[in-house]
């Protein structure tokens, strides 16, 4: 997949900088969100947009508006007279998002998730009159491996092509890709129906674990790599949110066992 979608060659043109980007997928999808300003250009490695006619910065964010893609204004200076976004040292940023906003915004769909897997692990024990951390961890980790399993499994080909760029067995044995969304269903099963406890959580230390190495190494890259977390559906930018997320879910089954 290409990281750069053009219509035109120009030089010139009204040029916005751009966060939230993390594949070629977020190109396609911005180019056509943009595709009634005008001819445009979309790029990744300077996560830019270049529109051929003259525009404000609120038509590109009314375009981007309900996405989790920022945009700011860049102006030519005599330090970078094209204007290019990465040149810049001290681009012009006119309503830019911060990036509390940007963080939220990218993480939105993970955090309300977990958020609404919590809550469902508190009511479930509610209604049986009592509620303990172990029996909110168990049912938190039956809810979390079920919910990411089956996003998955929305489309398990694009998620073990995006695995493969971060995993250190997937990486190697794609079919590993294939095969670990079942893994995870099979611990959120697992989890649901207490069956075999101990070995439950001995295989989610292991899972979670070898996962988190390829995740911490990633994050160390500081490449710019999209997390496969939630299969192709949500795009999410790896980070230590990311190693959070891994590394809790071994932490929570440690506990769980000692």
């Amino acid at each position: 997949m290409t990281n750069t979608i053009t219509n035109t060659t120009h030089q010139s043109g009204t040029q916005f900088a751009v966060t939230g980007m993390t594949c070629g997928k977020c190109v396609q999808h911005i180019h056509a969100s943009l595709s009634h300003l005008g001819e445009a250009t979309v790029t990744l490695q300077y996560p830019q947009i270049v529109l051929a006619q003259m525009t404000a910065l609120a038509s590109v964010q009314s375009a981007l508006n309900g996405t989790r893609y920022a945009v700011s204004l860049v102006t030519s200076t005599p330090e970078n007279p094209t204007g290019n976004a990465m040149q810049a040292q001290t681009p012009t940023h006119i309503e830019a998002k911060s990036s509390t906003q940007t963080w939220l915004s990218n993480y939105r769909p993970l955090l309300l998730l977990v958020a609404y897997i919590l809550m469902g692990s508190l009511l479930v024990q509610s209604a049986q009159g009592e509620i303990t951390l172990h029996e909110t961890m168990r049912y938190f980790m039956a809810g979390f491996f079920l919910a990411f399993s089956f996003f998955k499994l929305l489309d398990l080909s694009a998620f073990a092509t995006a695995y493969a760029g971060y995993d250190l067995l997937a990486a190697r044995w794609k079919s590993w890709g294939m095969i670990y969304p079942f893994i995870e269903l099979g611990l959120g099963l697992a989890y649901l129906s207490n069956w075999q406890p101990v070995t439950t959580n001995y295989l989610t230390m292991l899972a979670m674990g070898f996962s988190a190495i390829g995740v911490i190494r990633a994050v160390l890259s500081k490449k710019t790599i999209a997390c496969a977390c939630l299969g192709s559906v949500f795009k999410l930018p790896m980070s230590t949110v990311t190693i959070v997320e891994d590394v809790g879910m071994v932490l929570m089954a440690a506990w769980m066992l000692y």
